[in-house]
This record gives structure tokens, C-alpha cells and sequence, in this order.
């Protein structure tokens, strides 16, 4: 555990040092986020926050390369594969630079991922096998293996570049699903006398690292965006992780939890930990499709989007939608190690607390009516410590709203 707890301090400090650099190269060469219709920061920000995390995720993994635990277990396949994914994600990344810096067409985009997601296919960084809750395995042959791989590596990008809407949004879904699943691969082979030195535990504790040290510069207000180059990077990262687990082992190590949840665990996990930006993904394209126009086409009805029209202010807007990728990834994780009571019981808890926050809280932060003034309009009452002054609810479409 010291030596992830390392690996994971190391992506974290070089992640937070290195968004100065990439905010200058970002500033030099033209890769600045410009105020849109569909945007809701209203001055321009600079991209390329992706570099930063990059670089995060390689400094920890060379840093592992030279621990004593690491270096020494099962250090073929650990770092084999670890190191395909960091090649598969600087390609992406690359791809993301070029779009931040010239915007690249949909489809152009489209196929460096589907270049990316081939790179780990190719290198054998696939899904193998379903798990049986039997004990039996469902083997995967070639094109199998292969087309779910794309779908999901291929899903999980797009579902964390839609969600990066709010400063701090993305950043802190993915780093709270990589902390899961963490504590996942950690605690299932700690439970069956496996080796704790896995792939997907090593790129997990780096990407959260990554992610925890981007975000003190894109927390509102943000300093710095981490652009498609970095959504795209950790989403193949948090996606690939998983992939790593049904080539790693002859069979999936039983645990106290769902059998059902660790039967379709391969897939479960990187559908659960990003649930919200899958969710607003699949919504994006239904809504789109119906109203006739391209999925890949922008507009502001994200889920982000409603939670500022409801009433949230942007911070606490994502502090919620952590808070719901926090309920959805705690709960995959913890129902698949235990299946108790106390743990349904604490999950209904946590879901409850999440459905309260998001459609009750705007109510009580709602200045009271006291009348109408001299406009006609209704008057509102002081809100923490400003003068009493009458307000116009109506919100205006055109103004921009500050944030990213």
C-alpha cells in the first residue's frame, strides 16, 4: 500500500507542477477555449491540461519502475501492460493537442480513438473472458474480445469528454472512479492471496493522483481546461484498467460480494464508475437524434447544464455530480466485495442523500418573496449579507454564465 500511496503522491505533484508549462504552451500556440453559445465560462480559458496529466501518469509509472514491491512481482505483465496503456493514452492525447489547437472535425477525432483503442487491442490489452458465477469462464475469441474492447474504451472517452462541462466536473468523476477501483483490485487479491501487484491497481492510483493534482487549477475558477486532451487521456486510462484484470489472471478471484456483480464485472466496472457522463452521453444522442440533428452536435442541455438552471451555483453543481459518481462507483465496488445488509442499507442512504441534494437544496437557497415593488416584479429578501433589492427571476438566455 506505501508504494501505491507513493506512486499515487508522485502523479499528483508532478500533475500540479507541470499545468504552469502547459498553460504557457497552451497561451503560445493558440489553445485557448473561446466563450460559445453552449459554454458557460465567460472569458477565455487556455486547454492543454492534458500534457500536465500525461505527464503526471509517466512519472509515476518510471517512479514505479524502481520501487522494491513493483520492481520485483509479476514485473512482466504489470508494467507490459501498463506501459501499452501509457502509449495508447500519449497517442490520444496527441490527438487531443491537435483538436484544441486547430478543432478537428467529429470524424476525425473519432478515428484517432478508434487508432488508440486498436493500439490496445493490438498489444493484447483486451477483454480475454466473462467470469462464470460458477467458477466457469466464457472465453472470448479474437473479434470478440476485440469489438468490445473498442466499445468500451471508445465509450468511456467520448462519456468523460461530454461530461467536461464545469470547471473541476471531470476530473473529479474519473478521479473518484479510479480510487474505486483501487480499492477494488487491491482488496480482491488481498482476499485471495494473489499478488497485490497488479496493473490495474498501479494505473489506477496514478490516474487518481493525476486527477487530484489537475484539480486545484480547475476547480472554479478555473485557471487551466484540461481540454479533449486530457478527457480523452483519462478515460482510455480508467477504461483500460479494467481491461487489464481478465488478462492477468487464469480466473477471476472470487470475493463476498454479488455473484451477479462479479460475473459481469469486466464490463460492470467501467460502465459504473462513470455512470453520470455515460448516462448524459446516451441522453446527449437521444435527444439530438429526435430533434433531427447529429449526435456529435453541441448544444447546453447536459445534465450539468439543468443543474445550473434549477438553481445550483457551478461549485455546488459539481460537488453533486461527484457526489452521484461517488453513490453509483462506491456502490459497484463495494457490492461486488461484500453482498450484507448493512451495505444495501448504506447505499440507499448515500442515493437518498444524493436525490435531496440535487432537487431539494436549490429550494431552501431560494431568496424568500416579500412583495411586489414598484416594477411589478416580486421582490426578494436579502441573501447572505447583500442589500435587499428587487430582482427579475426571469433568467436571461443570451447572458453568458461564468464558469467553464
Amino acid at each position: 500500500m506505501r508504494e501505491y500511496l507513493l506512486v499515487f503522491l508522485v502523479a499528483l505533484s508532478v500533475t500540479y507542477l507541470l499545468t504552469v508549462i502547459a498553460r504557457e504552451i497552451a497561451l503560445r500556440t493558440g489553445a485557448v477555449a473561446a466563450v460559445r453559445d453552449r459554454d458557460v465560462h465567460a472569458e477565455p480559458i487556455p486547454y492543454l491540461g492534458g500534457l500536465a496529466m500525461l505527464g503526471g501518469l509517466c512519472a509515476a509509472y518510471l517512479v514505479a519502475r524502481q520501487l522494491p514491491f513493483l520492481s520485483t512481482a509479476s514485473e512482466d505483465f504489470v508494467f507490459t501492460d501498463a506501459g501499452v496503456v501509457l502509449g495508447a493514452g500519449a497517442l490520444v492525447c496527441a490527438v487531443g493537442v491537435i483538436d484544441d489547437i486547430f478543432e478537428l472535425d467529429a470524424l476525425t477525432k473519432l478515428g484517432g480513438q478508434v487508432l488508440a483503442a486498436g493500439l490496445l487491442v493490438a498489444m493484447g490489452v483486451r477483454f480475454w473472458y466473462f467470469p462464470g458465477a460458477d467458477g466457469t469462464q466464457f472465453a472470448l475469441d479474437d473479434a470478440q474480445g476485440a469489438l468490445l474492447t473498442l466499445l468500451v474504451v471508445i465509450g468511456t472517452m467520448n462519456a468523460v469528454n461530454f461530461v467536461d462541462g464545469l470547471d473541476g466536473l471531470a476530473a473529479g468523476v474519473v478521479g473518484i472512479g479510479a480510487a474505486a477501483f483501487f480499492l477494488y483490485c487491491y482488496a480482491l487479491t488481498a482476499e485471495n492471496n494473489l499478488t497485490l501487484a497488479t496493473t490495474g491497481a498501479l494505473l489506477s492510483a496514478a490516474l487518481a493522483g493525476a486527477c487530484a493534482g489537475f484539480l486545484p487549477h480547475n476547480f472554479h475558477p478555473a485557471r487551466l481546461f484540461m481540454g479533449d486532451s486530457g478527457s480523452m487521456l483519462i478515460g482510455l486510462v480508467l477504461s483500460a484498467s479494467a481491461l487489464t484484470l481478465t488478462g492477468q489472471f487464469s480466473g477471476m478471484p472470487s470475493s463476498g460480494g454479488n455473484s451477479l456483480f462479479v460475473t459481469v464485472l469486466p464490463v460492470l466496472l467501467p460502465i459504473s464508475l462513470l455512470m453520470v457522463p455515460i448516462a448524459d452521453l446516451v441522453l446527449a444522442v437521444v435527444r439530438r437524434t429526435r430533434a433531427g440533428r447529429s449526435p456529435m452536435s453541441a448544444d447546453k442541455q447536459h445534465l450539468h447544464h439543468r443543474l445550473l438552471e434549477i438553481g445550483h451555483s457551478q461549485r455546488r453543481a459539481v460537488l453533486i455530480m461527484w457526489m452521484w459518481a461517488f453513490t453509483i462507483a462506491a456502490g459497484a465496488v463495494i457490492v461486488s466485495l461484500r453482498d450484507k445488509p448493512w451495505v444495501w442499507w448504506s447505499l440507499g442512504s448515500m442515493l437518498a442523500l444524493s436525490i435531496a441534494l440535487t432537487f431539494v437544496l436549490p429550494k431552501l437557497h431560494r431568496p424568500p418573496k416579500t412583495g411586489l415593488g414598484d416594477t411589478g416584479l416580486p421582490e426578494y429578501a436579502a441573501v447572505e449579507g447583500r442589500p435587499e433589492e428587487p430582482v427579475d427571476p426571469r433568467p436571461e438566455a443570451e447572458e453568458p454564465l461564468p464558469g467553464t
